[in-house]
């Protein structure tokens, strides 16, 4: 996936001292947990990048990470090629025109609610958040889901399926009728 405008809002926030932040959705940051821990592999190509997208990436436990990078495009086809991926077999999340030549060659192509119109018309799957509000979360959602794997994931949460079961107790034999 890009970082800014798909993992953020798009905004940029540069102090005086050229320090950057960015904002994170703590949605996008579960969603990508629970990615990892289904087995999916997690990763981001930026043309931007610095010390906070690292960062981020790092505690997310993202398995690629290409930041400042000019070529996108070239860049998948080096990591699909190591990775022995066939184009069918991954999903990119963009959100503008820089976007367009991996959204062009993936199979799942996304993009995030308020991505640019031209990248809008081309991709198959919108999603209702916006980028940096959750839409990151909804893309993962929607792959496990397809996979089958959803109900699995709900069932690491469902305090009914994951509490020991209590003993039993024999009425009769404590002497209550």
């Amino acid at each position: 996936m890009d970082v800014d405008g798909v993992l953020t809002d798009g905004r940029l926030s540069i102090s005086g001292r050229d320090a950057e932040w960015k904002t994170y959705d703590v949605k996008d940051g579960a969603g990508l947990w629970i990615a990892r821990r289904v087995g999916l592999r997690t990763g981001i190509i930026s043309g931007r990048g610095g010390v906070a997208v690292a960062r981020r990436a790092e505690e997310l436990g993202m398995h690629e990470v290409h930041l400042q990078v000019s070529d996108k495009l070239q860049t998948y086809l080096r990591v699909a090629r190591r990775l022995k991926l066939a184009d069918a077999q991954v999903c990119y999340v963009g959100d503008d025109v820089t976007d367009l030549p991996v959204l062009a060659r993936v199979g799942m192509p996304v993009a995030v609610a308020d991505a640019h119109d031209e990248v809008l018309r081309r991709v198959p799957f919108v999603t209702r958040a916006p980028g940096g509000r959750g839409a990151v979360r909804e893309v993962v959602d929607a792959i496990i889901k397809a996979q089958g794997k959803w109900e699995e994931v709900v069932g690491w949460f469902d305090p009914d399926r994951n509490r020991a079961p209590r003993p039993r107790r024999d009425a009769a034999a404590e002497g209550e009728p």
